[in-house]
Order: structure tokens, then C-alpha cells, then sequence
């Protein structure tokens, strides 16, 4: 299969894209970066230099792989939360996922990709009783740093949800831990392992109805019921490497 990896050199880019390459899938990966291009061509994965908001040139790029797939791992969060520069990191992020996701379904439009899998958070439901699932409302009254995440979530879902006849998968990831990430161990619920997340994304290729799933553990923070029975994720997945 053809697909195309937006973020190949980021956190879950790095773990997914050997599996791919693995299971025999012809991968494009992107990077903003000359100086990560090495590194996605070491992963026996073909590397393409372009920015997300550059629509024109991403455009370019994905309708010359060709591809079936378009999965979107971009993320711009340099600080960890608490950390001076986690405020303006979530305005770029907040900026990646509402431009950076419509020029994504716009080029996978173009580029005649069948399905689109996006990265999203299980972490910006409204308050309510728990587990929350993927049929409750986000938390779209919140206020302060919380408020941009909110809204670029909703922007990044509406767009992979909402560009016929692309067929969106949206993965409500809880906050990451593992290699390359800022926690070692789970940090507070909803938490899912790094390589837990990437596989998600694999099984997602070919598994389930468009629409949205929570990747998680099985924390109680939110139901992972749909994303066990139609994915067949299991957070215990952990790689070799």
C-alpha cells in the first residue's frame, strides 16, 4: 500500500514508520527539515521536505506518491505543559492542526487518497461521568491555553471528518509516554503508551468505519470499547525496539 506519512520524523513517526516499512507498505514520509530527511531515509521510507502550510507544494508532493493513505501525525509542541514556551507551542499547534489539517484533506483530495488517519487527543472532553466516550461533547466552553487545544482539535476533526470522498479516521490519543516522549511512565488518565498509539494508527490502514476512536489505556478516563471491537487495539502493544 502507498501511504503518506505527514510527520515521519516526529514522536509516533519514528516508531510507526519502521512498521510500516516492515509489513512491506510504500511510505512517503514528511519532515520541514533537510537535517531529518537522513533519518526517514534510514527508515527505508522515501523522505519529502515540505511544509504543511505551504498547500501548493504539499499538494505537489503527495499527488506525486500517489497514495492510498494519508496519515497525519503532525504535532508542534516543543515545551512540555508547565514549561516556558508551552503557551505559544499550543498557538502554532493550534495553527497546525486547523490550516496545517485542511491543506492535508485538500491535497489527499487532490491526490485521490481513500483514507485519512489523524492524530487527535482524548484529553478535551467537556467534564462529565467517566469513561467518556466518543459520542460526548468536547470541552468547547474552556477558557485560557486549554481553549486554543480545544479549538484546534475541533477544527483538525471537522476537516478529516467532513472532505467527501476522503474517508476520515480520527485517533483520540490520552497523553503519551514512553520512548521519545516526556513521560517514562503514565502520567495521569487518559495516558496510552507510545508504541501503543503508533500501532493504532496501523491497524487503522484498513480496520474500522470512518469516524472517531479513543487510544487509551483502560484507565476509566475513556472508553476504549469501540476502538478494541473495530480496530482491534490493544494498549498493552509495546515494539521490540
Amino acid at each position: 500500500m502507498r501511504i503518506f506519512l505527514a510527520g515521519a520524523a516526529g514522536v509516533i513517526g519514528r516508531r510507526l514508520t519502521p512498521l510500516l516499512v516492515l509489513l512491506g507498505h510504500e511510505v512517503t514520509g514528511t519532515t520541514r527539515s533537510t537535517e531529518k530527511a537522513g533519518s526517514i531515509e534510514a527508515m527505508c521510507a522515501r523522505p519529502a521536505v515540505v511544509d504543511v502550510f505551504d498547500a501548493e507544494a504539499l499538494t505537489r508532493a503527495m499527488v506525486a506518491a500517489r497514495p492510498e493513505v494519508v496519515i497525519h501525525q503532525l504535532t508542534d509542541l516543543p515545551s512540555a505543559p508547565g514549561t516556558p514556551g508551552y503557551a505559544e507551542g499550543q498557538q502554532r499547534n493550534n495553527r497546525l492542526r486547523r490550516d496545517g489539517t485542511r491543506n492535508l484533506m485538500d491535497a489527499a483530495r487532490a491526490a485521490g487518497a481513500r483514507r485519512v488517519i489523524a492524530q487527535s487527543i482524548a484529553f478535551v472532553y467537556a467534564a462529565g461521568p467517566a469513561p467518556r466516550r466518543e459520542s460526548d461533547p468536547l470541552d468547547l466552553g474552556a477558557e485560557g491555553v486549554r481553549a486554543l487545544t480545544v479549538a484546534g482539535v475541533a477544527a483538525l476533526e471537522k476537516a478529516v471528518l467532513g472532505t467527501p470522498p476522503v474517508a476520515g479516521i480520527v485517533l483520540r490519543y490520552g497523553y503519551f509516554y514512553g520512548p521519545g516522549t516526556w513521560n517514562e511512565t503514565a502520567a495521569r488518565p487518559p495516558s496510552v503508551h507510545i508504541d501503543a498509539a503508533a500501532h493504532a494508527a496501523l491497524l487503522a490502514l484498513e480496520r474500522g468505519q470512518p469516524g472517531i476512536y479513543n487510544i487509551a489505556e483502560d484507565d476509566g478516563a475513556v472508553s476504549i470499547a469501540k476502538a478494541r471491537a473495530e480496530l482491534g487495539f490493544d494498549p498493552a502493544m509495546r515494539l521490540d525496539a
